[in-house]
């Protein structure tokens, strides 16, 4: 079934062309989807999972075909992601996921990051003179905090799915067991980060041929001891990974090379559903992850002050627009140097920051004509106080022919985390614990500068970027769900989809496709992808911005966006990273999906 993928680009284009062609025959739905566009997204009647690697996404909408729900799909896509997209798919690692249930109309929060071993300390990553030691946070065991994917994944199942265990890993299972063929994206970055890799023996083992080379394009990669992981999880739910076999061969992994992560912090991992952070903007929700993320909280506080302008009238990544955004969120991420971190254990100020009140006191610090010194810009809460994430996160979004939404964001941090693999066991170890301020005033791997809020502390969850989103319509249904991987470019990156749909009335797929630029306080410099205009970049150097030379990309969408009737879907998986793919359950169990 997997292999015929490759086979099927004429079938694809006709189900998209007559896709499109029902969809245009809907009156009501021409608003979301017209012919004139320069790009369309995959179309559905039956739902819809977009994921970062094709497979994946194709194993949700399986599920979505056989009768589960949003959920159940979104469970089965990141447990598929862990066989797949092993850079950022993940056992090991952790991260959030919303979820709107249509029958009752709630949203909630899952947050399953990862959370610092209990016999963590403050500096644990500083040196003989007080240094951050990057080498010991960022590819030591040592970086590695307690996993929280597995509890948080089947934690959703358990509260909101209708499908049991075995059905939703079965797909993965199988993958991991058979192998699957390896895509030119996965052969890319294994070869990209083969020295890293080789460095720890069960890492080569998992990912390399007997003689250490790599997989090429359309080989076949099989991961026995990952299937066997996967197996002892859907024998024995929680307990096959945090307690047994799995975690014995974690703890031993940690012991044999000086780790932290002891029996009692595996089975003491809690996932704690919070309420999600929401904004008004012009009469739509827009809603996402609360402390210990960052994203909901400054794109709310962000969406704020850029409410008070109207942005649509000074046309799409003109200067006068990209001045806008960047002034912004020049002071969003000033606010989040000293003000974010994990609300368990310190109190995070989320009423005041997302206050109109206090964007407005921003807005009018905002010079329109004159770009502002991030040395100049502290976080303005307190007037005067003093300021104090990977790229290969992945993202994947699930709607169901019910209305049930899923936006979820998870991650090892670096891309293959630490490097490290549980021998045994055939997952990698996450490297979150240096999203933690390791040292106030210092940056982490992300250029990413925190404070005491956000200090190593035993069971802490480390602060974090990821920003799955849903946003609703003035009526109050479900409009989008969508999310990013980026490190610290996520939020800008995900309140730009927001941005390109609400006030530019793109398409989903337009939305995903326009060109992005990021600015996050310090350092204080404009990353701009290609497709800005040169006479764009000029103006904005005469109004005193410092631009970066263009980013090769920024973020990788996956987003899903309803149609006006509600009957109606519309994906867009992103281009910026190979593999993506939209999955559209068909009607006989089998899901097409289109790259």
């Amino acid at each position: 079934m997997i292999k015929n993928l490759f086979n099927t680009a004429h079938f694809i284009i006709l189900l998209l062309i007559s896709s499109v062609a029902l969809a245009n025959e809907k009156a009501n739905e021409k608003a979301i989807i017209d012919p004139s566009a320069r790009f369309h997204p995959v179309v559905s009647e039956r739902g819809m999972v977009v994921s970062q690697e094709m497979i994946a996404s194709q194993v949700g909408a399986d599920i979505l075909a056989a009768g589960g729900n949003a959920v159940d799909a979104a469970v089965a896509t990141g447990f598929a992601l862990a066989v797949t997209l092993p850079r950022a798919g993940n056992l090991g690692g952790g991260g959030f996921m919303l979820v709107h249930l249509a029958e009752e109309n709630k949203t909630i929060a899952i947050d399953y990051r990862e959370m610092a071993p209990a016999s963590a300390s403050k500096d644990m990553f500083l040196d003989a003179e007080g240094d951050v030691d990057n080498s010991k946070a960022r590819f030591s065991i040592q970086s590695s905090g307690v996993p929280g994917t597995v509890a948080g994944l089947l934690h959703a199942l358990d509260s909101y799915g209708t499908m049991s265990l075995k059905q939703v890993l079965t797909p993965a299972i199988n993958l991991a067991r058979d192998g699957f063929p390896v895509s030119f994206d996965l052969s890319s970055s294994l070869q990209a980060r083969q020295k890293t890799l080789h460095k720890n023996a069960a890492s080569k083992a998992y990912f390399y041929k007997a003689d250490g080379s790599g997989y090429q394009y359309g080989e076949t990669l099989a991961q026995k001891d990952l299937a066997a992981t996967l197996g002892r999880i859907a024998e024995s739910g929680r307990s096959g990974f945090y307690q047994g076999k799995t975690a014995e061969l974690m703890v031993a992994e940690m012991q044999h090379s000086g780790g932290l992560i002891n029996h009692k912090d595996l089975v003491n991992y809690q996932v704690i559903e919070r309420e999600p952070v929401c904004g008004d903007y012009r009469g739509n929700s827009v809603c996402a992850m609360p402390p210990p993320s960052s994203g909901g909280v400054h794109m709310v506080q962000m969406l704020n002050i850029l409410e008070g302008w109207e942005l649509s009238s000074l046309g799409h990544n003109s200067a006068a627009y990209i001045h806008r955004l960047v002034e912004s969120m020049r002071r969003a991420y000033a606010d989040r140097s000293s003000y974010l971190g994990d609300p368990d254990f310190f109190p995070v100020p989320v009423a005041r920051l997302t206050d109109k009140k206090y964007a407005a006191s921003l807005r009018e610090q905002i010079n329109l004509d004159e770009a502002s010194r991030s040395s100049d810009i502290r976080p303005g809460l307190d007037g005067n106080a003093a300021g104090k994430e990977s790229t290969e996160t992945t993202h994947f979004s699930a709607w169901d022919q019910w209305g049930n939404v899923v936006s979820n964001t998870y991650t090892l941090n670096f891309s293959y985390g630490s490097g490290i693999s549980v021998a045994g066991a055939g997952f990698l170890l996450n490297n979150e614990m240096d999203d933690f301020s390791a040292k106030p005033g210092s940056p982490n791997g992300y250029g990413l500068v925190g404070g005491v809020a956000n200090a190593i502390e035993p069971g802490k969850r480390p602060l974090s970027s990821m920003t799955p989103t849903i946003v609703f319509d003035t009526t109050g249904a479900p409009m989008l769900a969508t999310g990013s991987p980026g490190g610290s470019t996520i939020i800008t990156i995900v309140m730009q989809m927001v941005l390109n749909i609400i006030d530019f009335e793109m398409n989903v797929a337009e939305a995903t496709a326009a060109s992005r630029i990021h600015h996050q306080w310090l350092p204080d410099m404009v990353f701009y992808e290609s497709g800005v205009s040169a006479d764009t970049l000029q103006l904005l150097r005469e109004m005193g911005h410092q631009l970066k030379d263009k980013t090769s990309r920024l973020g990788a969408t996956q987003s899903i966006q309803a149609g006006a009737t509600g009957t109606m879907v519309y994906g867009a998986a992103d281009y910026r990273r190979d593999g993506s793919g939209a999955a559209v359950p068909a009607l006989k169990g089998k899901a097409v999906v289109e790259k």
